[in-house]
């Protein structure tokens, strides 16, 4: 008779395999939670679309499927807590979504539209856009857990990606050529770039809860969407153009003031 290996084989793990801790039972679970992880690629595929439309010359598009991505990236967080569904693999799937959707995106359509024509000038515009993005999702990722919840250090990613989107909405919409406009877009998507990296706050209102609210806050949003479907592309760019600009007014007040910026 043979002998048997008295040792006992291990089962082997699928290296494909993702396990999730359940957060209420502290249970191990094969496998990633559905429906946030959805919206992600959602946001992933809005993106890419946003680069294959800009390499076919449909700006509108393009400029359109990034801001469908902010939208998206908007609801994962919000779904996967509404659901208690949080997971390390969900923000890393997460920031490598934004880096497509907000850095490469943004910085591909915006040199697609106005900046071939600067040659390096151009490109490296697109460049220090696209490296400041990936910084600044970097940064988040490991300053999240220490900094006030209330803002952003820096300008967010895809309120830079939306200032640069509605920008190129706007200016394709009016069918002005890019060309034109070319330094002044060069200008703007370094600047959102730079903001991104920079220690400027920004408010989050991470603070206001999706609930019960009074009547007149329900009747503001219904009038606000109308508002904003009068003419999507100028009504989404001023309202990233404020946004920029009070943060920035409100650090230049603090640094006046002596206040800390962080």
């Amino acid at each position: 008779m043979a002998e048997h290996d008295s040792t006992t084989e291990q089962p082997q793990s699928d290296p494909f395999e993702v396990v999730e801790a359940e957060h209420r039972t502290g249970a191990r679970h094969k496998g990633v939670y559905l429906l946030p992880n959805l919206f992600t690629t959602g946001a992933l595929f809005a993106g890419f679309y946003a680069i294959v439309a800009a390499m076919n010359g449909l700006f509108e598009a393009a400029a359109v499927g990034i801001i469908v991505a902010g939208i998206l990236d908007g609801l994962d967080g919000g779904v996967a807590r509404l659901t208690n569904t949080q997971s390390k693999f969900g923000a890393e799937y997460d920031s490598l979504s934004d880096c497509v959707a907000f850095g490469v995106a943004p910085g591909l359509v915006a040199y697609s539209w106005a900046l071939t024509e600067l040659g390096k000038f151009g490109w490296m515009a697109a460049f220090i856009y696209l490296a400041c993005a990936a910084l600044r999702l970097a940064r988040f990722n490991v300053q999240a857990e220490s900094t006030d919840k209330r803002f952003f250090i820096g300008l967010p990613s895809p309120t830079g990606a939306g200032l640069v989107a509605t920008m190129v909405w706007l200016g394709a919409s009016r069918g002005i050529d890019g060309n034109e406009v070319s330094w002044l877009v060069a200008l703007v998507v370094a600047g959102a770039g730079l903001l991104m990296v920079s220690s400027v706050r920004y408010h989050s209102f991470k603070e206001f809860h999706i609930g019960r609210v009074p009547f007149k806050v329900l009747l503001g949003v219904i009038v606000a969407f109308a508002i904003v479907f009068l003419d999507p592309p100028l009504v989404l760019l001023t309202v990233a153009v404020i946004y920029v600009a009070v943060g920035l007014l409100l650090s230049l007040w603090r640094i006046r003031k002596g206040t800390p910026q962080a």
